[in-house]
């Protein structure tokens, strides 16, 4: 029997790694080409920049409301995992940011309450991949409670104040550490490879929400190595917001955002 006459239960045909890589799909990116996009998100912030910040403005009013709800209800503990599974929704949050830098595109002006009520090609189906999207983040930080309960018992959460303690002073702190990394650094990929490219997607096209992610995951895997650095240099820039008590979000998200846009154009052409 050859491969294309196997069934799986529900699936009429199996879809195999060779139907994933295809070179029509290769654009031959150098390695850093990130930078450029970044570049051009930089060009697109400092058109009519009062949107841009403003924008921004708004995230980190959205993130900084979230992190003392979470302390204020005693659910400090998942909030590591939900600053980390932030990245998971942020393509999303960010759809107003590629509206604009569309918009610039297109020679239209545009203002923050277009960017707040944009809406997509692909009409509802945006919101569908938020869902999905959303759902992913709280099955991470489950995943991430799951894991302290694996080194730690049911031992309460010992509170900021010596969390650095148990986690890099204790053999099972690293060893919990080095698992979360990795199974973190799974959801990360993940969700990065089905999102990137699927919510412009889905504001440029009329599309359906699965549909956009298998194509984003696909064009992401045949640009590997650039969507790597990408990928590095968006985990760079976040921990930055982080470190910054997330005020760096102000100006790092809508650059990310437009950037990202910029990215879209450059790998996800027609044939896409």
């Amino acid at each position: 029997m050859s491969e294309t006459d196997k069934s799986y239960w529900l699936l009429s045909e199996t879809s195999g790694i060779g139907e994933t890589r295809d070179r029509r799909l290769d654009r031959g990116l150098p390695l850093f080409e990130g930078l450029r996009w970044l570049s051009a998100g930089w060009r697109d912030f400092w058109i009519r920049p009062a949107s841009s910040l403003a924008y921004g403005i708004v995230v980190f009013l959205l993130s900084d409301a979230f992190v003392w709800t979470l302390v204020g209800f005693g659910r400090d503990y998942i909030l590591f995992p939900a600053l980390a599974g932030f990245m998971i929704v942020a393509p999303f949050l960010a759809l107003g940011l590629y509206e604009k830098s569309r918009a610039i595109e297109e020679g239209r002006a545009i203002g923050l309450a277009s960017m707040l009520l944009v809406r997509p090609t692909g009409g509802a189906q945006v919101f569908f991949t938020g869902l999905l999207l959303c759902l992913l983040l709280l099955l991470w930080t489950r995943a991430a409670v799951l894991l302290w309960a694996l080194f730690f018992g049911v031992t309460p959460f010992p509170g900021f104040d010596r969390i650095v303690g148990v986690l890099f002073g204790t053999a099972y702190g690293w060893a919990m550490i080095a698992i979360g990394t990795a199974i973190g650094g799974l959801f990360a990929a993940f969700a990065f490879a089905i999102s990137v490219f699927a919510v412009p997607m889905l504001l440029d096209r009329r599309v359906d929400a699965l549909t956009a992610m298998a194509i984003s995951a696909k064009l992401v895997w045949n640009s590997l190595p650039p969507m790597l650095a990408w990928g590095a240099l968006v985990l760079l820039l976040f921990a930055v917001c982080v470190v910054t008590g997330l005020i760096g979000m102000i100006v790092i998200f809508p650059l990310l955002g437009h950037a990202t846009w910029h990215a879209y154009r450059a790998v996800a052409r027609p044939e896409g």
